[in-house]
């Protein structure tokens, strides 16, 4: 049990940072270096974000994590869930007695440092509305301090230090580090089986989400989507205002047309009354409930609509979410993080918008638990493609110990028309791709790992 630090803007100290230059804790470390804090770290090699931490005055240790770089003016040492007891710099700390803290207890120390403090969960939408909200803060104006789990074009990277009083960050339910945070707006966007190498079951899951939502300041809102199961069972443990989004929501949707690329206008209505109408410039009926939890959000902040819509018209996607790549053989190539199957289903649906004669889905599933637990779940959500190119698991963090391949999903398929191969390498799926693709076609590399790579390798 580590021991817990009171984060005070007021009495800034040195912290130390285990691991400094992965994208979460290099944002964390610029936010309160920013601050007036003394920050240093560590980190195997140099990156583009160690070389930003190191022009904002950050100390960093290259070389990987050694015990000489535990000193004792050190006041607080932050570590991830990755780092285990045996790991030099943070046996050296304990040695030292130094107070220690995971980065999610970081995050949840930072948001009480901010009068308006938003975090946004769900298992999946999170990085795509948390963008959303972003634009629609920086449209009001409030100069927020924001921290994503993705690159934004708009802040320019994955963190922004404002100083403003609103924090706003994704929530993330994976090792429970989300229960760390207490902020005044909790947003939940849906409640999935999903990181079943960490919950039991959906059951697990959400319990996890109800004590988020209790965890949300008494005076404070949860923004939540009317879909879910049982509401009640994750809501009764807050006594603060609920308001609802989805169909049948408290802000709903009413009218929604597509554009010629597949991007939605409707107009917005809280109960009864008309707040306004919104042109989105991403696609697909998923990004409608994406924006009505932002709107909502943004309106128990007190934000006018008119701030809103501008914020909402201006974004236009993040990396790897419906990410236009560029051409192959006249075929447009997309590339998308999609890797759950409901993540995979909207994203589908999006392309049924977008304009194409033939659709050609390259996917690498990720972990070998996510895959064999929901097996017939992604059979399920990829069978509406006309060809479907299948990659080996991103192991990530696994081992396969059950044999699992992507073979399996194939398998499961219950639609004849569906074109589907298993593939070895992305050397061969590159070659099919490349004799087959044609002008009008349309392409999407989908999943969480390295797949990405594919498309950059496609459009060259």
């Amino acid at each position: 049990m580590s021991v817990r630090y009171k984060l005070d803007f007021n009495h800034p100290i040195h912290m130390f940072f285990i691991g400094i230059g992965g994208i979460s804790m290099s944002g964390l470390a610029k936010v309160l270096a920013d601050r007036g804090f003394v920050i240093s770290g560590s980190d195997m090699q140099e990156s583009e974000l160690t070389k930003m931490l190191q022009q904002h005055g950050v100390t960093v240790h290259y070389g990987g994590q050694k015990k000489e770089n535990i000193t004792k003016d050190i006041d607080v040492v932050v570590y991830t869930a990755a780092i285990h007891p045996d790991n030099p710099e943070f046996v050296a700390a304990k040695e030292y007695n130094i107070p220690m803290m995971t980065r999610a207890e970081l995050l949840g120390e930072l948001m009480e440092n901010y009068r308006d403090s938003i975090a946004i969960s769900g298992t999946h939408g999170k990085t795509t509305t948390t963008s959303m909200m972003s634009h629609i803060l920086l449209s009001a104006s409030t100069d927020p301090t924001i921290s994503i789990g993705g690159m934004l074009p708009v802040i320019g990277g994955n963190i922004r230090v404002g100083k403003g009083e609103t924090f706003l960050a994704e929530a993330c339910e994976y090792t429970n580090s989300f229960l760390e945070m207490k902020p005044l707006v909790g947003v939940v966007l849906n409640i999935e089986a999903d990181h079943l190498d960490f919950f039991k079951d959906i059951n697990d899951i959400r319990v996890s989400f109800a004590k988020f939502v209790a965890g949300i300041k008494p005076h404070g809102t949860l923004v939540i989507h009317q879909n879910i199961k049982d509401l009640s069972e994750i809501t009764d443990g807050f006594d603060g205002k609920v308001i609802t989004f989805g169909d049948q929501g408290n802000v709903h949707a009413r009218n929604v047309v597509f554009d010629a690329l597949g991007n939605p206008g409707f107009d917005v209505f809280y109960d009864d009354d008309k707040l306004g109408d919104v042109q989105l410039n991403v696609p697909g009926m998923h990004n409608v409930d994406n924006a009505l939890a932002a709107i909502a959000t943004a309106y128990s902040l007190g934000i006018d609509f008119t701030y809103i819509k501008q914020g909402l018209v201006s974004y236009s996607g993040v990396g790897r979410r419906f990410e236009y790549k560029g051409k192959c053989n006249g075929a447009t190539v997309i590339d998308d993080y999609a890797h759950h199957p409901q993540e995979i289903s909207a994203t589908l649906n999006a392309a049924k918008h977008y304009p194409h004669k033939k659709l050609y889905v390259a996917f690498q599933p990720h972990t070998y638990s996510r895959t064999i637990s929901l097996l017939d779940d992604f059979a399920k959500a990829l069978q509406d493609v006309d060809v479907l190119l299948l990659a080996k698991i991103y192991a990530a963090r696994e081992e396969n110990t059950t044999g699992i391949t992507s073979a399996k999903i194939i398998e499961k398929i219950d639609n004849p028309n569906v074109e589907a191969h298993y593939m070895d390498t992305f050397d061969e799926i590159e070659d099919y791709l490349r004799s087959h693709l044609q002008e009008g076609d349309l392409c999407i590399t989908m999943g969480a790992g390295n797949i990405t790579e594919l498309g950059a390798r496609l459009v060259k």
